[in-house]
């Protein structure tokens, strides 16, 4: 395989520097000197970056204060925890301002609340600031969430590209509907079900029916089927394709071609 790719319409071959001057990167392990300070790391960050030097102070100072670790600004990093050292990472990357960041696996070892923290960032930049965020995450909820498009790799392919919402239902377009029944009169719904056209049970198991193929305009036709059978409903509960189904459906997909 072979290609270019240029950022910021430069090449990172021949102007990284000036790539990198708008961009950061947060690994999913933090690489920090244990030997400096959170203060510490942030100045001398911001100085490579050539942050000015009358905004230096106050924008370290700022980040220490949204990320929770103003009162730990002097202590040094080697006695920090994994979720503190993320979240100075995260900061650290962000002294500078950039245009662009690319996050991989960036919640991996941060507690709820460290997370919540970071997903309001991230939310943050890209639809308050109007910063890009590049997003590796095997977390697909995490994904759903925060994500305005999504590429799904598989293999080193690009197996698909788009918003959330699009993929999981160009993917799982059928909703599933889950039926409670009497578990007296479980084998009767069974047949009912398996008798319309086109409807399958996925599974079966303590009075409860998962059924699948069920189109959303066909849901009140199944309930009246099964009503008029004698069947009586305790619960039709419709499942909205979700980002993980669709994710799913592709691999699964991509495995059977390849």
């Amino acid at each position: 395989a072979s290609g270019t790719v240029r950022v910021f319409d430069r090449s990172p071959l021949t102007d990284g520097a000036a790539v990198r001057r708008r961009t950061a990167v947060l690994t999913e392990s933090p690489t920090l000197d244990e030997r400096l300070t959170a203060r510490e790391t942030l100045r001398a960050f911001a100085e490579m970056y050539d942050v000015p030097a009358h905004e230096i102070g106050p924008r370290a100072e700022a980040l220490l204060e949204e990320f929770g670790i103003a009162e730990r600004g002097n202590d040094r990093v080697g006695g920090f925890s994994r979720g503190m050292k993320q979240r100075l990472s995260l900061a650290r990357a962000l002294v500078h301002d950039p245009d662009l960041l690319f996050l991989d696996e960036p919640t991996a070892g941060l507690d709820p609340s460290a997370t919540h923290q970071l997903h309001q960032t991230v939310r943050q930049m890209a639809r308050t600031r109007g910063r890009t965020v590049v997003l590796c995450t095997h977390n697909l909820v995490e994904a759903q969430a925060l994500s305005d498009r999504v590429a799904v790799l598989g293999g080193g392919t690009l197996l698909a590209l788009g918003t959330p919402a699009e993929l999981a239902h160009r993917m799982s377009p059928r909703l599933e509907v889950t039926i409670k029944i009497d578990p007296a009169r479980h084998a009767d719904a069974i047949a009912l079900v398996s008798a319309l056209d086109g409807l399958t049970v996925t599974s079966e198991r303590g009075g409860v029916l998962r059924v699948g193929g069920i189109p959303r305009e066909r849901v009140p036709d199944v309930a009246a089927h099964l009503v008029r059978g004698g069947i009586p409903l305790f619960r039709l509960e419709p499942h909205e394709p979700s980002l993980t189904d669709a994710y799913f459906a592709l691999q699964h997909a991509a495995g059977d071609t390849r």
